[in-house]
């Protein structure tokens, strides 16, 4: 089975289950005209997070890596109608009285990522319903209050193992924890000298011992070659 194949089926799924989206094909492309690496999540699989959040009731997301902010748009097309997250109005969110009713909140280490994922976010219509923390996550996440419905994360996988402690930490009991890329061509079965191969076992070691979630992990192929992700939920 080839690569080309993989690739064939993932256009097969797309156009038989998932609508045309010009939203999402114009993130794509404000992504590649500001030079932004090619590696947000495959259209499936953001159509993946956004029913997952729907089937989950989220209303507090917490995304770990936000890109150019095309999961960012699947997570936030899944809130209920009429949320806002309460960022001072620094972002484009709504005061409420200090407690943000529903919204996803983004970490991203790249300025320049961010400025690309606020502008798509605006234009997609979900601005109202997404604060963008700018700066590396492991120095922002201990200022976040939980807690979160559903955590995704999809950023610099050496640190896996610590954005998942967090995920925990900031969820509550039924939190969806999920973490993209966890496969990485299959070679996440044995030691690497790839740091990012590295980070994601460390994580599946400190899962190992961890009693406050339950997970499981799923390969997938397609236009995104060989990889996977792990799901989990808090107990």
């Amino acid at each position: 089975m080839s690569e080309s194949t993989w690739a064939e089926v993932d256009d097969y799924l797309a156009a038989s289950l998932l609508p045309t989206d010009p939203v999402l094909d114009a993130v794509l492309a404000a992504n590649a005209e500001a030079g932004l690496p090619p590696i947000d999540v495959s259209p499936t699989l953001g159509r993946y997070l956004t029913l997952l959040a729907r089937i989950a009731g989220a209303r507090r997301i917490l995304e770990i890596g936000t890109l150019g902010g095309y999961s960012t748009i699947c997570l936030a097309r899944a809130l209920p109608a009429g949320g806002s997250v309460d960022d001072g109005g620094v972002n484009g969110g709504r005061v409420n009285d200090g407690v943000a009713d529903s919204g996803v909140v983004t970490c991203e280490y790249s300025p320049k990522h961010a400025e690309v994922a606020r502008a798509n976010v605006d234009r997609a219509g979900v601005g109202g319903l997404v604060e963008i923390r700018v700066g590396a996550a492991l120095d922002t996440l201990p200022s976040l209050e939980g807690p979160f419905d559903l955590v995704f994360v999809d950023a610099d996988k050496e640190n896996n193992a610590a954005y998942v402690e967090h995920a925990i930490r900031l969820g509550r009991p039924g939190t969806v924890v999920v973490v993209d890329n966890v496969v990485r061509d299959g070679r996440v079965a044995r030691p690497s000298d790839d740091p990012r191969v590295e980070g994601t076992r460390r994580m599946f070691a400190a899962l190992e011992k961890e009693d406050r979630l339950d997970a499981t992990a799923l390969q997938t192929v397609g236009h995104k070659g060989y990889d996977g992700f792990l799901i989990g939920v808090v107990r």
